[in-house]
């Protein structure tokens, strides 16, 4: 065992939570046959074996989740370890991996990069962009920025924000089209909706107290969000957009909200999720801090790409 190093257990924790050797060869970036080798020695070392090999994936021996055990321990400690040395010379460093949906990594988080790494340059960030849910130990996240209400209760979760939904409209489009002056008249207008999920087509509105919600028909449809978002900029037609992604761009004039005082914008909360004790480490903690700064409005806006 004295011939194993930190790296070597780090290795083995990841390989036994992604499944498989390419997954962390891509995480590391480097060849699969060197995580294979790596894989090896330690299995050498040990003088048994950790893990079994076959068409179907990787799957722990009982001697190798005994070591894997012993390695989340070690690794958990030395994490922890860091944390207290980071904080107390104020260095943050290191590989972050953020999953995030189209929308805000376009309008939010790629802001916001140039200003986090003036404040910590030694940072390296990696986005998984899309618009499914990222499975954390799969996948190799660090960080999933997620509205969800529902998250398992394995996971850490900060509120670092908040999401609502309304609708807008190009100038341009209202300029030809006319601006409605109650959702009775949006069947007169061009609709652009959503054909991945149809709970983002069931637009609410109050009006006189009474709470009231019209399924969109689109005219234009899409199934991502960013795609819809383009469309609207494009003058295609009025959609309904999150106000995370949509207020810079009325701030720009490059959007113009439609029907607010009708919309119920339901407004949901943006969390930071991360998975044990990964909350704790300097180079997450700094990610979190920063972002939720950021959607505060406390840090100067960008313009977005």
């Amino acid at each position: 065992m004295k011939n194993l190093a930190f790296d070597d257990l780090h290795l083995f924790v990841r390989v036994a939570a992604l499944g498989t050797l390419s997954a962390v060869a891509r995480e590391r970036d480097v060849p699969v046959s060197q995580v294979s080798r790596t894989l090896s020695r330690i299995e050498k070392t040990c003088a048994t074996r950790l893990i079994h090999r076959s068409t179907h994936g990787l799957a722990l021996t009982a001697e190798g989740a005994t070591f894997l055990d012993y390695c989340q321990r070690v690794v958990g400690t030395l994490d922890e370890l860091e944390g207290e040395f980071a904080t107390k010379t104020r260095e943050v460093s290191g590989l972050v991996r953020v999953a995030v949906s189209t929308v805000i990594a376009q309008y939010q988080l790629l802001p916001s990069l140039p200003g986090l790494s003036a404040r910590h340059p030694l940072l390296r960030i990696e986005l998984e962009v899309g618009d499914r849910l990222a499975d954390m130990a799969r996948d190799g996240i660090d960080i999933a920025i997620r509205t969800s209400t529902n998250l398992p209760e394995t996971v850490i979760a900060r509120h670092i924000g908040t999401l609502g939904r309304a609708l807008y409209a190009a100038p341009h489009y209202l300029a030809e089209a006319g601006t409605p002056n109650h959702p009775d008249e949006l069947h007169r207008h061009r609709l652009i909706t959503n054909s991945a999920v149809a709970s983002l087509n069931h637009w609410p509105f109050v009006a006189n107290d009474t709470h009231f919600v019209m399924v969109a028909d689109g005219h234009w449809r899409s199934n991502d969000t960013n795609v819809i978002a383009s469309m609207v900029l494009q003058g295609l037609g009025i959609g309904r957009l999150s106000t995370i992604a949509a207020e810079p761009l009325v701030q720009q004039k490059r959007l113009v909200p439609v029907l607010s005082a009708f919309v119920d914008p339901q407004p949901v909360p943006i969390y930071a999720v991360t998975a044990g004790a990964r909350h704790r480490l300097p180079k997450i903690r700094a990610c979190i801090d920063y972002w939720a700064e950021w959607l505060a409005g406390k840090l100067p806006a960008a313009t977005p790409p």
